[in-house]
């Protein structure tokens, strides 16, 4: 079966939701990859429970990185007027291109 993926947000309220009935039905489970987790069978409800538990980390994880991303960016662009910073580099560009005998010379 093939996905389209229309969408790179993470909800990790939604993945929550999903893992918590098995979660709350084990209890408790070893940590994901720990030798502990590692002996059980692959069909013992615990080491399920410890996928779905680092499942429900790594939604936490992208959800939070993609808003301090989304936070970063709104700061960036309001950082400067980004218009008058590309205008000054083109016209000094411009300036350079019409004038090559003004190129500096490095010793």
């Amino acid at each position: 079966m093939s996905y389209e993926i229309s969408s790179q947000q993470a909800s990790w309220y939604s993945v929550h939701e999903y893992v918590e009935p098995l979660l709350t039905a084990v209890g408790q489970w070893p940590m994901l990859g720990s030798p502990e987790w590692c002996a059980l069978p692959d069909n013992d409800a615990s080491k399920i429970a410890a996928l779905y538990d680092g499942a429900r980390h790594w939604a936490l994880r992208l959800e939070t990185s993609q808003q301090a991303q989304s936070d970063a960016s709104r700061d960036i662009s309001a950082a400067a007027d980004w218009a008058a910073v590309a205008a000054v580099a083109r016209d000094r560009a411009e300036f350079f291109a019409a004038r090559p005998w003004l190129k500096r010379v490095s010793a």
